[in-house]
């Protein structure tokens, strides 16, 4: 498929006030062409591609119809929002989206007017338009709300948290249901665009709402109304459900015509109250390669459009996320009681082949992390050893399950941390910048930074070993290099160690793949490093016997500086009461945005470079007694 040199209705739209312009009879063509450049663009460049190719004609739709932005348009997690982005004065810099200094991946309020909530993480929309709906309805202003869900979204419960209560209000607010997950086929589709049409026309609202008001005095007839009403639609749509929680169900629509979602769309905007739109789209529409597997083209690298192949990188050595998929199979095999859950992540997590090979031990939550942490808890309370493979920023949302139903039990449970620390082209709403610090207050835990790929599965291995609540945090891609060992060797708890002894007076104490970067640093100053390895417990008494015989300390850590790693030390230096300057290093107090890995730790301060200019100038300004004359014993 080659993409088309020129889009003459697209590239006559800068806003949707343009999109406005155009004759509903134009529409299928602007779809027909924005599919074309999102192919050609994402190809590029890579990016999140499938579920935006599915979301073309509900977005030109959906601006078609509402008076954006002052009407309220808000995308949950922002996967397939690139239409929203292109319709939305962005097409000509979509090309730079992910990248350093380019668009953001996801809806940014610091990007676009157009962008009225920003998200990543995904099941919020609901929450965040129903708050929008509200303010618009205190404030006396006729604005319109309308909330987008999709892409596995409505599996959360705060989704559903958000629609029990928007349903027991007299609010306007719309909810989309961007049901990607099943076809529909042409005959369900034409009968569905039936009753929908039906179900959102004014005659049926009129009708239904004043039926409700003459039964009102009549209870025993009105009981009877509603149980058929319920039974007639339970029987051809889907939707009993969401009439329960107190919406206006409309539904099923073929997501793919343009003109029917506009008709459908005009209509319910002429709804008063909670109003329920479910709408089936083809993640990957339009592209072959993606429509048969939407899974390898949800964020595919740069690919050629016409062969569909995907250029990627040579891998000199396995992923982190690799080495914790191997050592799960490993594991599994000798013991039995090892059980792995994911919130939906079984891809970026590196649990496709213990999914395969162990699947009556794999369990795929959805995107319910608070569920995977107290269901892992339920499983560890009955004997198993249940490891929950989850991205540093997806724990966030379940931090009081971790705390309450894990860590005060003290439950056998793994935590394998993928992504912690900066994660880069995901941007700041997926960088892992702050499980060291949410981690170490809570009693109980056990928390590791491997510094390396051998190290990494050796600590997934001892998290196993530990009578309580354990992590393990590891970086996003590769690590140094360090060949990895077949057997099994647990680590001392609690130990640190000496990776290179130093003269110079200065020691460095180094977290996870900070560690390799300090060594560079301290071959040019002659320093000491040490791997701390364990965040909790801490060797204190390595600490301190480093402290005893070096004149300043350096800590480094890839967390938020803040309450991290480098905290906790200066809190063991200061109960054992020894003073010395000590310079504390890691993520800065502000949000880290998107990028490469490379540059994100650039951003921070926290690549090589940067790294040894910061300790290096630190130094300069402290004294330097022989590192034999130091002792504070």
């Amino acid at each position: 498929m080659s993409a088309p040199q020129s889009y003459p209705l697209l590239e006559g739209i800068e806003f949707p006030a343009d999109l406005r312009q155009l004759k509903e009879t134009q529409l299928p063509q602007l779809a027909d062409e924005l599919r074309q450049f999102l192919i050609h663009t994402v190809s590029t460049r890579g990016g999140h591609f499938a579920a935006g190719l599915g979301t073309v004609e509900l977005t030109i739709a959906l601006h078609y119809v509402y008076d954006t932005p002052h009407d309220r348009l808000v995308w949950d997690v922002g996967h397939q929002a690139y239409p929203h982005k292109v319709l939305t004065g962005r097409r000509r810099q979509l090309h730079t989206i992910k990248q350093d200094g380019g668009l953001a991946p996801f809806p940014s309020r610091a990007e676009s007017e157009f962008d009225t909530f920003g998200v990543g993480h995904s099941s919020t929309s609901i929450s965040a338009a129903l708050g929008m709906a509200i303010a618009a309805a205190q404030q006396g202003s006729q604005r319109r709300v309308v909330a987008v869900i999709g892409d596995g979204a409505m599996t959360a419960g705060m989704a559903f948290e958000a629609l029990n209560h928007a349903g027991s209000l007299p609010v306007d607010l719309l909810v989309i249901l961007n049901d990607n997950d099943m076809s529909i086929s042409e005959n369900v589709g034409a009968l569905s665009n039936y009753f929908t049409a039906a179900l959102s026309g004014r005659l049926y609202a009129t009708l239904r709402e004043g039926g409700k008001k003459v039964l009102r005095q009549m209870p025993t007839v009105r009981e009877l109304a509603r149980r058929s009403e319920e039974h007639l639609k339970g029987m051809v749509l889907p939707g009993t459900l969401f009439e329960e929680l107190g919406f206006n169900y409309i539904g099923p629509l073929d997501g793919h015509d343009v003109r029917a979602l506009v008709g459908t769309l005009r209509n319910v905007r002429k709804l008063s109250g909670p109003q329920f739109l479910h709408v089936v789209t083809r993640k990957g529409k339009g592209y072959a390669p993606a429509e048969a597997d939407p899974i390898k083209w949800h964020g595919p690298g740069p690919f050629d459009p016409v062969s569909g192949t995907i250029f990627k990188e040579a891998a000199t050595s396995p992923s982190y996320s690799q080495i914790f998929g191997q050592w799960l199979c490993d594991m599994a095999e000798r013991d039995p009681r090892i059980v792995g859950i994911t919130p939906a992540m079984r891809e970026g997590s590196g649990l496709v082949a213990f999914s395969k090979r162990f699947p009556e031990r794999y369990f795929d939550v959805a995107i319910a992390e608070q569920h995977a942490v107290t269901f892992a808890a339920g499983l560890a309370t009955e004997g198993l050893r249940p490891v929950v493979a989850i991205y540093s920023t997806f724990l966030q949302r379940a931090y009081d399950q971790l705390i309450h139903d894990v860590a005060l039990q003290n439950l056998p449970v793994v935590f394998a941390l993928d992504r912690a620390g900066l994660v880069g082209s995901d941007g700041a709403t997926h960088q892992g910048s702050y499980d060291l610090s949410y981690l170490r207050c809570i009693p109980h835990m056990t928390i590791m930074a491997p510094a390396d790929e051998d190290e990494c599965r050796q600590m997934l291995y001892t998290a196993t070993t530990i009578d309580g609540p354990a992590a393990v945090r590891y970086p996003r891609g590769t690590g140094p290099g360090v060949p990895i060992a077949a057997e099994f060797t647990a680590v001392p708890i609690g130990k640190a160690q000496i990776k290179r002894e130093g003269r110079s007076g200065l020691a460095v104490l180094a977290f996870g793949p900070m560690v390799t970067s300090a060594l560079r640093v301290a071959e040019r100053l002659d320093a000491t490093v040490v791997n701390m390895r364990f965040v909790k417990p801490l060797d204190e008494a390595m600490i301190c016997a480093i402290a005893n015989r070096h004149s300043a300390l350096v800590t480094v850590e890839e967390n938020a500086v803040l309450g991290g790693a480098g905290s906790a030390i200066a809190e063991v230096l200061a109960a054992a009461g020894i003073a010395l300057p000590v310079l504390h290093i890691g993520i800065p107090d502000r949000f880290i945005e998107h990028g490469s890995r490379d540059s994100c730790l650039a951003a921070a301060g926290l690549d090589p470079v940067s790294l040894g200019v910061t300790i290096e100038r630190w130094w300069s300004l402290q004294e330097h007694p022989s590192v034999r004359s130091v002792s504070r014993a």
